[in-house]
């Protein structure tokens, strides 16, 4: 059930307004006023144990969402065992409490409620979305999740299976093989960020059901986590069921501790890393390096920058490579902003014999990017960036998932209400500056996966830098 909030209006108000604003090619843009978004207020409580509490009311329609977050994530994965934050969360729902899965998924069915769990790089997340109505009933089976989950064996050996299936059909997958070999290229094999998410086939093999108890004992702990609430709801009667349900959980022995990941490699020039898929229809390519922490202070004109480049289905990579070329479906650029330094990506899927052509284009709008944007472009781009926000503000779920945002990234209260002025005031100056600082193509990895006897030549011929043969054993850690 999707929940508009009582600032849409504004929003729409707000769009209006930034699409008066776009300017007229023929002429130079006048700037205007830029609007304000008015997020609902965040309440801030804790329960008697400590565990913080985050409220906002939206009282247009009676549901509720309720995460609980705990501030550990993929990147708290030990070394050796690679995917166990990913799998401890998908366990969490396979039994709890007394129930076992499928037990428990009928109760949540029976209340009309949804309830999943999932973690990424920096966090994991129970999330349960139900009518207010049934609240009362709902929250002791989230509580019952995040804290007496059954890891139960044959469940375990279940979804092991499923993730070793899938890692088997990466090795044919050109996409998988593409984003796993630029993530090892970018950060090795002894930071966290360069193997996949849920793990390898060995590190799979190996877990335990210890394991998974231990993961989950030293990450979730009222002291590592946050409960945010959002909908139909008052502090004064959502706090007495939430303290019901977790007021008596307890922290664990000694401080919360967090994987510290070493620094990746160095780069000194360009290098190209060609895989060989023989057959392969497309060449998928890869571009890039390590990129900025969530923390950045140059975040917005980043953004901004990013959506010119690649970031909208008019940037310049796409017009380039799909409108004016066509030699891609689509190609894209983005940076993924973590706790730690993420990569910035610029990929596409293009044919196979226009893979050096697509590599020259490439470069062509990676340099580009690099002298001053147009005052027109710019413009739109701002307008591209700040029109997209209100879409982020749709629903409780959207708007708790900002929250988490918030939280994890340790933003300030003010945040989104300041997004679109700060979006705003990005200058050419701004973009000019951090794309300066930060798209170094002398640097960049460049990963290719295609047919090596059709490409090859071509790729070589460019010059871009050493190219360098890796196999789908050595990006898949030879499992």
């Amino acid at each position: 059930m999707r929940m508009r909030l009582t600032v849409t209006a504004f929003l729409v108000a707000a769009a209006v307004s930034l699409s008066a604003q776009a300017p007229d090619r023929s002429k130079p843009p006048v700037p205007g006023p830029a609007p304000t978004l008015r997020v609902p207020a965040i309440q801030k409580q804790q329960l008697s144990n400590g565990l913080p509490v985050w409220i906002v009311e939206q009282h247009e329609v009676p549901v509720a969402q309720v995460n609980l977050v705990v501030r550990s994530g993929s990147g708290d994965d030990p070394v050796g065992k690679y995917g166990i934050a990913a799998l401890t969360s998908s366990m969490l729902t396979e039994g709890a409490g007394t129930r076992a899965g499928l037990d428990l998924a009928d109760a949540i069915d029976f209340l009309g409620a949804d309830l999943s769990a999932a973690s990424s790089s920096d966090l994991s997340a129970v999330r349960l979305h139900a009518p207010v109505a049934r609240l009362a009933d709902a929250l002791p089976l989230l509580a019952d999740v995040a804290q007496r989950p059954i890891f139960a064996a044959a469940d375990l050996d279940r979804l092991r299976q499923q993730r070793l299936t899938s890692v088997i059909q990466g090795r044919d997958d050109a996409n998988t093989i593409a984003a796993l070999a630029f993530a090892r290229t970018l950060f090795g094999t002894t930071h966290r960020f360069g193997t996949a998410t849920t793990g390898t086939a060995a590190t799979l093999r190996a877990f335990t059901v210890d394991d998974l108890r231990a993961f989950h004992a030293a990450a979730f702990r009222p002291d590592n986590a946050t409960l945010i609430v959002v909908g139909d709801v008052t502090a004064a009667a959502v706090l007495p069921l939430l303290e019901k349900s977790f007021g008596s959980w307890k922290a664990g022995s000694g401080p919360v501790t967090h994987v510290q990941q070493p620094a990746p490699p160095a780069r000194a020039r360009r290098e190209v890393y060609l895989v060989d898929k023989p057959g392969a229809p497309q060449t998928q390519i890869r571009i890039g390096f390590v990129g900025v922490p969530r923390s950045t202070p140059d975040y917005f004109p980043l953004e901004v920058m990013n959506t010119i480049l690649g970031g909208s289905f008019s940037s310049r990579l796409n017009l380039n490579l799909r409108e004016e070329h066509g030699y891609t479906y689509g190609a894209n650029s983005f940076f993924d902003m973590r706790v730690d330094a993420g990569p910035f990506t610029a990929f596409a899927g293009v044919q196979t014999d226009k893979t050096a052509e697509s590599l020259k284009e490439f470069f062509n709008e990676l340099t580009g990017i690099l002298q001053p944007v147009p005052a027109d472009e710019l413009a739109r781009g701002k307008n591209y960036v700040a029109l997209g926000l209100p879409s982020d503000f749709e629903t409780t779920g959207d708007i708790s998932r900002r929250l988490e945002e918030t939280l994890v990234y340790a933003l300030p209260d003010d945040y989104f209400s300041r997004y679109v002025p700060n979006v705003q005031a990005v200058s050419v100056a701004d973009v000019q500056r951090v794309t300066r600082a930060h798209i170094r193509t002398d640097r960049m990895a460049v990963v290719i996966v295609g047919d090596r006897k059709a490409i090859e030549p071509g790729v070589r011929a460019l010059n871009l830098g050493p190219v360098n043969i890796i196999t789908i054993d050595q990006i898949f850690g030879g499992n």
